[in-house]
């Protein structure tokens, strides 16, 4: 299994930002240009990546304040979950990390991994700069 990630610390309560990723309505402002034809309830969203794959995406589980899990809910190119950590820093500040885990065999994680990272790092500081 690859694992990529990244985190931040944003300058809201938990329950803010998680209120925000709960829905999956509101995921659609964390995403790159290269994603359109993008469709959402409160827990699932479709969209298709530009130049790659169409995906459905669910929410399989949340923990409030804690975290958000998502899998595909159709089938897709390789097996993926993508989750939302959060974790209480002060009152006002909560810390915030994206992570994938994809199961890419050598070849799909050498044309993966680059643009897996680089969405993890785009949403995280989408987050950041829409939250605060």
């Amino acid at each position: 299994m690859t694992t990529i990630q990244n985190t931040t610390e944003i300058n809201k309560n938990v329950s803010e930002v998680y209120a925000f990723l709960a829905d999956l309505n509101n995921h659609e402002q964390l995403m790159p240009e290269n994603i359109y034809n993008w469709s959402s309830t409160t827990d699932e969203a479709r969209f298709t990546i530009q130049n790659m794959a169409k995906l459905a995406l669910k929410v399989e589980e949340r923990s409030e304040h804690q975290f958000i899990k998502l899998v595909p809910s159709e089938k897709a190119p390789f097996e993926v979950t993508l989750r939302w950590e959060l974790q209480v820093v002060a009152d006002t500040v909560t810390k915030a990390t994206f992570i994938i885990d994809a199961d890419l065999n050598m070849m799909m994680k050498m044309i993966a991994s680059g643009p897996l990272q680089k969405l993890v790092d785009f949403q995280v500081n989408k987050l950041k700069e829409k939250l605060g």
